[in-house]
């Protein structure tokens, strides 16, 4: 995202986008058997990939820069739960090495892109209409 892109929508962010990637990829991998079987850790790592997208689109519709941030965080907290239940799955064999290790690399781009976002939203002058330091005709 350039210094002046102004995103009206959360489906337009690359972190979401990506996000969204990561939950279709966990999908498919937690459904193939013996994963699917498992159902506590499928259900978790699948409850943690939403986690991240659903956190991304939250902050982003509440429209408050300190917000969105924290949520932001939230959701890059979801992305290395995902990764931890990656090495669980890992280990108990429902994942060969090779599909860990691409669901790993999806999880660190989205996580990658959340900090960009995080970064980005922390310079930012663009502050969200909670948090005007002047006052408004409503008050403080």
């Amino acid at each position: 995202m350039t210094r002046n892109a102004r995103v009206s929508r959360f489906e337009d962010l690359e972190a979401w986008q990506k996000a969204r990637e990561l939950a279709r990829a966990v999908y498919q991998a937690s459904g193939q058997e013996p994963f699917a079987r498992d159902f506590g850790l499928r259900d978790q790592i699948r409850r943690a990939a939403v986690s991240v997208v659903s956190n991304i689109a939250e902050g982003f519709e509440r429209e408050g820069d300190r917000e969105f941030r924290q949520v932001l965080a939230q959701a890059k907290g979801s992305v290395g739960e995902v990764r931890a239940q990656l090495y669980v799955a890992l280990d108990v064999g429902y994942l060969t090495a090779g599909q860990a290790e691409q669901l790993a690399g999806l999880a660190l781009s989205t996580a990658r892109l959340i900090s960009g976002l995080m970064r980005y939203r922390a310079q930012s002058e663009l502050k969200g209409s909670k948090f005007r330091s002047e006052p408004t005709a409503l008050g403080p």
